[in-house]
């Protein structure tokens, strides 16, 4: 999280010893490693076809139109190609932000793939007549690409999350996931990125690492704005921004309920959990959002009207 204090990097290759039981968390069952990935014809362990799909825009910003399955074969490719690219998980307080903010809007401009994290930004797409095949958010990404990981040996690294957050992480998904390498955990203080001798070891080592995948849980707008600068000097191929999933995965913080996920309503779970931290993303952010679709919906139904006349 951007909001609170950390200890300096920290680095793990593999689960510490006595490991205590595994945090009980709505997201991952007990045989989350257990799924089956498909063979690709190449012999490269894919959870999905690889599709190019189609964005659809929302509230100015452009999404992938993608399912979960179709979103890690994306991110499968990416790794195939080692050049440095980048995924972003826009919510509704992001899609508001990339209207007021020019270096924020720049980096979701320069993304590889823009994956719906929120229920309000489906909700906002089904609104305007350009429904998304699902909600692939980042804390749900993170667990579902593990096994993926582990079968086909892809080198994982994360950066951030509160302390303890990002090591438990690893434990709990290396021992649900065996073979799965977590080759570094990057753990920094907060207000590292303005250190230039601290941030720059932090690339360093990460870019040492050899990592496929680099998870970053710094919070927004802080991940996508490090990411975007830092991805040519520690070269992995793929960074994916996950907000506070670390605490999730972690145990640290609970997750809302499966029922309450499916019905849309994770928002006020998260309200009622943290009301300091989400209340300005909630209350105040989320109506602003919602007349950017109100607008973007006026001005499709104009256009509309005038094709038909």
């Amino acid at each position: 999280m951007s909001d609170t204090d950390r200890p300096n990097m920290g680095l793990i290759t593999k689960p510490a010893a006595g490991i205590p039981a595994e945090p009980v968390s709505a997201d991952m069952g007990p045989n989350m490693c257990d799924q089956k990935v498909s063979q690709g014809a190449d012999g490269l362990v894919l959870s999905g076809e690889a599709v190019l799909g189609r964005r659809v825009e929302i509230a100015g910003v452009d999404v992938d139109n993608v399912s979960m399955d179709e979103a890690i074969a994306r991110i499968e490719e990416m790794i195939r190609r080692r050049e440095p690219s980048y995924v972003v998980t826009p919510n509704a307080d992001h899609m508001v932000r990339f209207h007021k903010d020019a270096a924020f809007r720049r980096a979701y401009q320069e993304a590889s793939l823009v994956l719906a994290d929120g229920i309000s930004v489906v909700w906002g797409a089904r609104l305007l007549g350009t429904p998304l095949k699902e909600k692939v958010s980042g804390s749900d990404l993170f667990p579902r690409f593990a096994p993926v990981a582990a079968q086909r040996g892809y080198r994982l690294a994360f950066l951030g999350g509160r302390p303890g957050a990002a090591q438990r992480s690893a434990e709990v998904l290396q021992r649900r996931c065996p073979g799965l390498q977590v080759v570094q955990v990057c753990c920094p203080r907060m207000g590292f990125e303005c250190d230039e001798a601290e941030n720059g070891k932090i690339v360093q080592a990460i870019r040492d690492s050899g990592a496929d995948v680099l998870f970053v849980g710094l919070g927004s707008p802080k991940q996508e704005l490090w990411i975007h600068k830092h991805r040519w000097e520690y070269r992995v191929p793929v960074s994916i921004g996950i907000g506070g999933t670390f605490e999730f995965i972690s145990g640290q913080v609970p997750r809302a309920p499966r029922f309450m996920q499916k019905a849309g309503l994770e928002w006020l779970w998260r309200l009622a959990a943290e009301p300091r931290r989400m209340y300005r993303r909630y209350l105040m952010e989320d109506p602003e959002f919602f007349r950017l679709l109100w607008r973007q919906w006026r001005f499709r139904t104009a256009k509309a009207g005038e094709r038909r006349r």
